[in-house]
C-alpha cells in the first residue's frame, strides 16, 4: 500500500514537471503580450475577461489540465519531436499537442458562431500554450518525456532537464518580477518586433525544436549545472520569454483587431 502511495506521489510530481516554464515565465510572456495590445484589442480581451489581465490566467491552464473536466488538454502543452526526426514527420498525437491546440483555439475565436463560452475558454487556453510552445523542452523528445528522464544536478543537487529549464535556471538568472523582465527585455524596435512576429506558429515551432536540439547537446546527462552554464543560457531564456510575448500579442491582435494588419 505504501509503495502504491509513493508511486502515486511519483506520477504526480512528473506530471506537474511536464508543463512549462514555472509561474514566472509564463507571467512575464502573458505581460509582454498585455503590453502590444492594441487598444480595440485590448478592450475585447478584458471585456471577455470581466476586466481582468491575461497575466491573471496566464498559468491557468497548468492547474486545469489536472481537472477530469480539462484533462484532455494534458498533452496540449507540448509537442514531441524525438532526435533525428524532421519536423514535418513528426508522428501526430491523437489526442492533440501545443501547435493543434494554439491553430484550433484560433479557429474558435474567429467563428462568429462560437459561443461566449467557448471563446473565453480559448482565449485562456491559448494564452498558456503560447508560453508553451517557447520553452525548448516543450518541443523536446517523446522518449524521455521532454527531459524529465534526463538526470542532471543543479549546482551539486539532483534534478532532471526539464525541471532545470522550467524554473531553476529562469529563476538563477534573474530575480525579477514579470513587470520587471518586461521592462528590461521588451526593447526591440519596431523592425526588430516585425521579424520576430514573422511566419507561421509551425516556423515559431521549429525554431524552438532548434533550441531543444542545442539544450540536449550541451546539458549531457549528470551534467552539473553551474554559474557559467547559467549565464550562458540566460540571454536564451530571455529571448524566448519575449518571442513568446511579442507573438502572443501578435496572435491576439489579429484576432481582435480589424484594423491591426493596417497598423502594422
Amino acid at each position: 500500500m505504501k509503495k502504491s502511495i509513493i508511486s502515486s506521489l511519483f506520477l504526480t510530481v512528473l506530471c506537474l514537471n511536464a508543463f512549462a516554464w514555472g509561474q514566472k515565465g509564463h507571467d512575464v510572456t502573458a505581460y509582454i503580450a498585455e503590453q502590444h495590445l492594441t487598444p480595440t484589442t485590448r478592450a475585447a480581451v478584458e471585456s471577455m475577461l470581466d476586466g481582468k489581465s491575461i497575466v491573471y490566467w496566464a498559468n491557468w491552464l497548468d492547474n486545469a489540465s489536472h481537472q477530469p473536466d480539462m484533462a484532455y488538454t494534458k498533452t496540449w502543452h507540448y509537442k514531441n519531436i524525438d532526435e533525428g526526426v524532421r519536423y514535418e514527420e513528426a508522428p501526430a498525437n491523437p489526442a492533440g499537442d501545443a501547435v493543434t491546440a494554439i491553430k484550433s483555439r484560433i479557429e474558435i475565436l474567429t467563428d462568429s458562431t462560437s459561443s461566449d463560452k467557448d471563446r473565453l475558454l480559448a482565449l485562456k487556453i491559448l494564452v498558456h500554450v503560447v508560453g508553451d510552445l517557447h520553452m525548448p523542452l516543450h518541443m523536446g523528445h517523446a522518449t524521455d518525456l521532454g527531459g524529465n528522464r534526463v538526470k542532471v544536478k543543479f549546482f551539486n543537487r539532483d534534478n532532471n532537464l526539464h525541471s532545470v529549464w522550467d524554473s531553476s535556471l529562469p529563476e538563477a538568472a534573474r530575480k525579477w518580477s514579470y513587470t520587471e523582465w518586461q521592462q528590461q527585455i521588451d526593447r526591440l524596435n519596431p523592425a526588430q518586433e516585425a521579424e520576430v512576429i514573422s511566419g507561421s506558429i509551425d516556423d515559431w515551432a521549429k525554431e524552438t525544436v532548434n533550441i531543444a536540439s542545442d539544450v540536449y547537446l550541451y546539458f549531457q546527462p549528470d551534467f552539473n549545472i553551474s554559474y557559467n552554464d547559467v549565464a550562458r543560457w540566460t540571454p536564451v531564456i530571455e529571448e524566448q520569454f519575449l518571442r513568446g510575448g511579442l507573438r502572443l500579442a501578435h496572435l491576439l491582435n489579429s484576432i481582435f483587431d480589424p484594423e491591426y494588419q493596417t497598423e502594422k
